[in-house]
């Protein structure tokens, strides 16, 4: 017959010293705020909210939602652009558009919005501006960046 290798007393304080793992490893998969597994990677002209908060100069943010999205919230000082009303909005967008060379972020509403890469693209492309970036994550990702 095989003896226990662990006495009462050890299996007691090892199941002690195992309970508080439990909600631990809880917290650390299922927390609003926990990091990442895996670093996501950035596509082609994403940038990230730390990377911003990083830059010397505050970017011009460039809002790709709905008129009522943006009414509703929106990161400040970020100016209004979207897909639907481009021709409506675009002449107030040039008239604050900085002199200077900046960075230009664009963001839309989640992580999967395309909205923010079609008005890249049409700023770099019909504007002929350079550093205009997306904001991986959209709005949503900016606002748990701000609340971290």
């Amino acid at each position: 017959m095989l003896k226990n290798a662990y006495s009462p007393l050890q299996r007691q304080l090892l199941l002690l010293l195992c309970l508080p793992l439990i909600p631990a490893i809880g917290m650390g998969l299922f927390h609003k705020k926990a990091p990442p597994w895996s670093k996501d990677t950035l596509g082609e002209g994403e940038v990230d909210s730390a990377t911003v908060a990083n830059w010397a100069n505050e970017p011009l943010w460039v809002d790709a939602r709905s008129e009522a999205a943006f009414e509703s919230a929106h990161i400040p000082g970020a100016v209004l652009l979207n897909e639907d009303s481009w021709e409506s909005l675009l002449p107030h967008f040039l008239e604050i558009l900085p002199l200077e060379p900046t960075h230009i972020v664009v963001y839309c509403s989640s992580r999967q919005c395309n909205a923010s890469k079609a008005i890249a693209e049409r700023l770099r492309n019909e504007l002929g501006l350079e550093s205009v970036y997306i904001l991986k994550g959209g709005w949503e990702a900016w606002k748990d960046y701000q609340d971290y």
